[in-house]
């Protein structure tokens, strides 16, 4: 797992959240664990009560995983195959309403987190995507007009042994993570001055 530097320590599942590619393909998750990934969205924060957050859930080798992964761009139908679920991540779509629009993507930002978090309290690893096509995971599922595939997220045990994973995928998980450093995007009394 590439390393997390932070200029104070964070909770453990925050320091070891990262978005990793190489996957175990054998590895399952049963049903408790999945749940469990699915109530930690269900209870996120959302606006106004609204809770407009839906998914569509697929464990590898159901009918609607393979559905899911055939809607993938190319770069993550390399490697999102081997999860042990994906799930979509559907919202409201009414950009008539600004308010519902903006707070529903909101909701599923804070809905992909909060699973992220609990998978990895279970020992899995969570890889948000937005590489697919939305019109027609919209038009495989179904899903109704008034809400809109926003997000997917893949969900599997990162592989034991790094040499069994394609040398691409091993080479992408290896990149160190960066972020900002926080006096660039902290700030207080103005704009550009940093928070201390």
């Amino acid at each position: 797992m590439p390393e997390t530097s932070t200029r104070v320590d964070v909770h453990p599942l925050i320091a070891e959240r990262w978005s990793a590619r190489g996957y175990d393909p054998t590895a399952v998750i049963d049903d408790d664990d999945l749940t469990a990934i699915l109530e930690a969205g269900r209870w996120a924060p959302t606006w106004g009560g609204l809770a407009p957050v839906r998914f569509v859930v697929g464990r590898r080798g159901d009918e609607t995983f393979e559905a899911l992964t055939a809607v993938m761009k190319r770069g993550n139908r390399t490697w999102a195959p081997a999860a042990a679920a994906l799930i979509l991540v559907c919202t409201t779509n009414e950009p008539d309403d600004v308010m519902k629009h903006e707070y529903g993507a909101l909701d599923a930002g804070l809905a992909l987190s909060q699973m992220i978090v609990q998978s990895v309290a279970l020992g899995f690893n969570g890889h948000p995507m937005a590489g697919f096509d939305k019109t027609a995971a919209a038009e495989t599922f179904g899903v109704p007009a008034h809400l809109r595939p926003i997000a997917m997220l893949a969900v599997g045990r990162v592989a034991d042994d790094p040499t069994s994973v394609p040398a691409e995928i091993r080479e992408r998980d290896a990149v160190p993570r960066t972020r900002l450093p926080l006096d660039h995007i902290a700030f207080a009394g103005q704009w550009g001055r940093p928070f201390e």
